[in-house]
């Protein structure tokens, strides 16, 4: 990764894709590490892992099926069975079938006392805790047959699942669910950590994750280039040290709202907070005239002008620093006059919204090649990112990684896709945000974001710097709502006072005599 990244030492926590995690496990046995050597490490990590959040557990069954996964599984039942734990071992391989390290596993557990029954529809299983070595990496089509039954059963079973590597029928690279997929409360991931543990359905089936490099520096192979990183809450004390004791409102910067056509207020207003709270200098508001009165109720600090149309802006977005355009915009004539007015600014946006769903309906010039531009920050949820591509939101989730890079190629920038596991795509590559929580599907948080976005730009941050903390700041501040007072009923209106003790992380005492 190169411009954003180029501020963070040590470098943000790598993801690769399946195939780059095989070739790094290729070159470590070339190197003089043998397979099965290699599997033994594997093994002790995810039984190290077994005690330390298990520790009550007497008993197991382990499933296995062929390749390095069912060997994993089958070192692990050797292990246990060492300890005096009750082993199941239920193979759907079996072990006249097996070869190569995965045989040499399958015969350590066999010589360990462990038993071995093939798998069979309606099989008891009979231990406290299922450890899922059934399909690895490799998985690319939909989960059939024996496999789909026994995945079926370890979800059935209401018993805690460990996941050597991967849930089976998780995709690798997508996060997508490959027709049933284990559902595990705790995943051990070996060599490199994986891209779709961290997006889209894996929020659902990955657990607690936790990642053993086993002694292999993936990082040494620089002709390896990860497939994306990991967000990280350090990046906000890193982008936002403490102001000059001078600084006043201009050198703050000013966002100006572009939103919240007749009836659809609202959104506006939660942009507008979110904003302010995020530390612009002054925040201005271009809404319906009918909801000035509420902004000023709400809050008074921001500048809130009725506009009935483009004319009535003026010089409002010559005299801003970034436009926010989206939030209660609707796709009316009211809107497309809005963002309309957007465009011709040149000022950067943050685009969200009816604003992109107008780009993709209303503004056929805007879809040629070289209406790309590279001063916005463009945040659809699934459904506007298929609207934005000419696709359906079920293609999207198949592979949101793909549709997040698709998008910015198509319409450059920096774009967010929302969702489980954010993405973010700037000139950097792609970035994934491991915060946020259930807590935010509820209206108004993609509002509040936008604001948030056009905060940080207004204060000077670069455009895919803005993005990456926006994204964080967002999902760190409905973290600590929901750890104050739940998930159900996180309103996007709370997030805005925890994102403000989020973005002054270095506040101490000193700093705040300093302001007396």
């Amino acid at each position: 990764m190169a411009d954003a990244a180029a501020r963070f030492a040590p470098p943000l926590h790598p993801l690769y894709r399946a195939e780059q995690v095989r070739e790094l496990d290729r070159r470590t046995i070339a190197g003089g590490i043998a397979g099965f050597a290699l599997m033994q490490r594997a093994s002790a990590a995810a039984w190290q892992l077994l005690r330390r959040r298990f520790p009550r557990v007497r008993s197991l069954t382990v499933l296995c099926g062929a390749g390095n996964n069912g060997g994993d599984g089958h070192v692990l039942a050797a292990l246990a069975a060492a300890e005096g734990l009750a082993v199941q071992r239920i193979l759907l391989k079996g072990i006249d079938e097996l070869t190569g390290d995965a045989r040499l596993a399958a015969d350590m557990a066999t010589a360990a006392g462990v038993g071995a029954e093939p798998w069979a529809a309606g099989r008891v299983l009979e231990g406290e805790l299922l450890v899922d070595a059934l399909l690895g990496t490799g998985l690319t089509g939909e989960v059939r047959g024996a496999f789909r039954e026994a995945i079926a059963a370890i979800n059935a079973s209401g018993r805690p699942v460990l996941a050597i590597d991967i849930p089976s029928g998780l995709d690798a690279d997508t996060g997508a669910v490959l027709g049933e997929v284990v559902c595990a409360t705790a995943t051990v991931t070996f060599i490199g950590d994986k891209l779709g543990l961290h997006t889209g359905a894996a929020a659902d089936h990955v657990g607690e994750l936790h990642f053993c490099a086993l002694g292999v520096g993936a990082e040494v192979e620089t002709d390896l280039v990860p497939a994306a990183r990991l967000l990280e809450a350090r990046l906000i004390e890193a982008w936002l040290p403490s102001r000059r004791r001078a600084a006043h409102k201009g050198d703050c910067g000013h966002a100006l709202i572009l939103g919240g056509a007749p009836g659809f207020g609202g959104a506006a207003l939660l942009a507008a907070e979110a904003s302010a709270r995020l530390g612009a200098g002054k925040v201005s508001l271009a809404t319906a005239p009918e909801h000035v009165t509420a902004s000023l109720v709400r809050r008074p600090e921001v500048m809130a002008h009725g506009v009935r149309g483009a004319t009535d802006l003026g010089e409002l977005p010559s005299r801003a620093d970034v436009l926010v355009v989206g939030p209660g915009l609707g796709q009316g004539s009211w809107g497309q006059a809005m963002l309309q007015a957007a465009l011709v600014a040149g000022r950067p946006l943050v685009v969200d919204a009816d604003g992109l769903n107008l780009l993709a309906t209303r503004f056929p010039g805007l879809r040629r090649d070289d209406a790309r531009r590279d001063d916005w920050i463009l945040t659809p949820h699934p459904g506007e990112a298929a609207r934005l591509l000419g696709c359906s939101a079920a293609e999207v989730e198949a592979d949101r990684p793909a549709a997040a890079l698709a998008l910015r190629e198509r319409w450059g920038g920096v774009v967010v896709l929302k969702g489980a596991g954010t993405l973010v795509a700037g000139p950097s590559g792609l970035v994934v945000c491991p915060f946020g929580n259930p807590g935010m599907a509820s209206g108004g948080m993609g509002d509040a974001l936008s604001g948030m976005l056009g905060a940080l730009l207004a204060q000077g941050l670069p455009l895919e710097a803005a993005a990456w903390l926006g994204v964080l700041v967002h999902a760190r501040a409905a973290d600590l709502a929901a750890c104050d007072a739940g998930e159900r009923g996180l309103l996007a209106g709370d997030l805005a006072s925890y994102a403000r003790i989020l973005v002054n992380p270095t506040m101490g005492g000193d700093d705040a005599a300093a302001t007396r």
